[in-house]
């Protein structure tokens, strides 16, 4: 049963955990990071305000239905001419006809007529409450609105294309962040086996000094200082294991993908670049957050038009068919239709419309300025990448060197030890020559992260992706 149990477990782990590539973690960042989901709704937005823009070239057609009860003198006569059920009794026309026989006597036609035209008709000032049910179709169009139908769409379009050249840019500088997540856990693994072979020394030495003092070849400081050499190499095992733990953590973050807890090879560059014009002249050409910055330039130059469309006559169409009686009704009888054409033209406004323009063009030539400014900053950066990642590439020679060097230095140092006749040397000179061998060796690791990392810098800062580091 136990036998059972274990295997089950072991399936378990196994399927639960993954050894990745950097490739594979790069493409699992695109396919999978939050923030780059996030960010690809920007475009999407863009995308509908387009069709914001485009929608109003077909109009709006709305339909409204009121129902309403009152007995508002205005609103119950003009409901019973909507609903063409106004007779001249609503105006009070039977005073008149009951008055008839006063305007016809000569006598008394002169005070009748006074009385009439004074009198107030109690059936159109008082009349009794009326319902009314209304309903209609209106349909409203722009005929001609000065080009800002027009800017808006063309802006909708440059905002699409510029959301989605940031977005490829933000794929391939996120990049970086995998490279730094996943190289980062090679590299603690490379120093994890490098302190367990430094904990193997260290108890060689620890072995060595025991048996020389023992045989009063050494003093006892010397077996003190070896083990304390082994202990602090513990701890510094301890720590490289962390930060192996920390750079699987933030490549899980990157991936969304908590089951990765390996990585594979260091990714490693060691080819000299191409020359830095060439690197300058590619940034200007590929770089996705350099073609952004220059729609969103081309944005607010057409923005001024826009702003400027509101110095031209508006003009539009409104097209309206209804049916309004005092119960609900289909009888065509009681429908009406309305057809206008408006014309709207601003003659002063306090210079409010040229404020508003000369903002955008304000804006146009503060986002021109920011255009021209990213593109010495571009050939900057690239120059700044370029010069880091050629030094850290010479640099990384002479490092080996010094590696093999302190190598050999320590090895005969150890030799000189263990044959430690009249005290010729200690474990202090010993274990300095072990540190220095620490040294050199961490140095060529750390030199092989640094320079992956320039070169991936020097990479996406000309333009380029890091999908093709293998």
């Amino acid at each position: 049963m136990i036998k059972y149990i274990m295997i089950f477990m072991i399936t378990l782990t196994v399927s639960y955990s993954k050894k990745v590539a950097f490739a594979q973690a790069l493409d699992l960042t695109i396919k999978n990071n939050k923030e780059l989901k996030a960010k690809s709704y920007e475009t999407q937005k863009a995308r509908q305000t387009l069709k914001e823009a485009e929608g109003y070239d077909y109009g709006r057609l709305d339909f409204a239905y009121n129902i309403s009860r009152t007995n508002h003198a205005g609103y119950v006569f003009g409901a019973k001419l909507a609903s063409r059920e106004a007779t001249f009794g609503d105006f009070g026309f039977g005073d008149f006809i009951d008055s008839m026989g006063g305007l016809m006597n000569p006598a008394t036609a002169a005070q009748t007529k006074s009385d009439l035209l004074a009198h107030q008709p109690d059936r159109l000032n008082n009349p009794d409450a009326r319902n009314n049910f209304e309903g209609k179709l209106t349909y409203d169009v722009p005929i001609y609105t000065g080009g800002k139908l027009k800017s808006a769409k063309t802006m909708a379009k440059l905002q699409i294309s510029a959301k989605l050249n940031q977005l490829q840019y933000d794929k391939k500088k996120i990049g970086i962040e995998v490279l730094k997540a996943y190289n980062g856990a090679v590299t603690a693994k490379e120093f994890i086996k490098m302190l367990q072979k430094s904990i193997k020394t260290t108890n060689r030495f620890v072995r060595t000094s025991q048996r020389l003092y023992k045989n009063q070849l050494a003093r006892v400081i010397d077996v003190k200082q070896s083990n304390m050499a082994r202990q602090a190499i513990k701890g510094q095992l301890s720590d490289a294991i962390a930060k192996f733990d920390i750079a699987i953590a933030y490549l899980q973050f990157l991936t969304d993908d908590e089951t990765i807890d390996d990585v594979g090879e260091l990714v490693f560059y060691d080819k000299k670049p191409p020359p830095l014009l060439q690197l300058q002249q590619d940034a200007m050409t590929n770089r996705d957050d350099y073609k952004s910055m220059q729609l969103n330039t081309q944005t607010m130059k057409e923005k001024v038009s826009f702003d400027d469309a509101s110095s031209y006559p508006m003009i539009g169409a409104h097209i309206e068919y209804g049916l309004n009686d005092d119960e609900p009704t289909a009888d065509v009888e009681k429908d009406y239709y309305l057809g206008a054409v408006g014309l709207k033209y601003t003659i002063f406004d306090g210079q409010i419309s040229n404020a508003n323009k000369q903002k955008a063009q304000i804006d146009y030539l503060k986002t021109k300025t920011y255009y021209e400014y990213m593109k010495s900053g571009i050939g900057l950066e690239v120059q700044k990448n370029y010069l880091d990642f050629n030094a850290n590439q010479t640099q990384m020679s002479n490092k080996i060197r010094v590696e093999n060097m302190a190598k050999d230095i320590l090895n005969r140092t150890e030799n000189v030890y263990k044959n430690n006749l009249d005290f010729r040397t200690n474990m202090m000179f010993l274990l300095m020559q072990f540190e220095n061998s620490l040294k050199a060796q961490a140095a060529v690791i750390q030199a092989k992260y640094e320079q992956t990392i320039l070169y991936a810098k020097l990479q996406v800062s000309s333009g380029n992706s890091l999908g093709d580091i293998r």
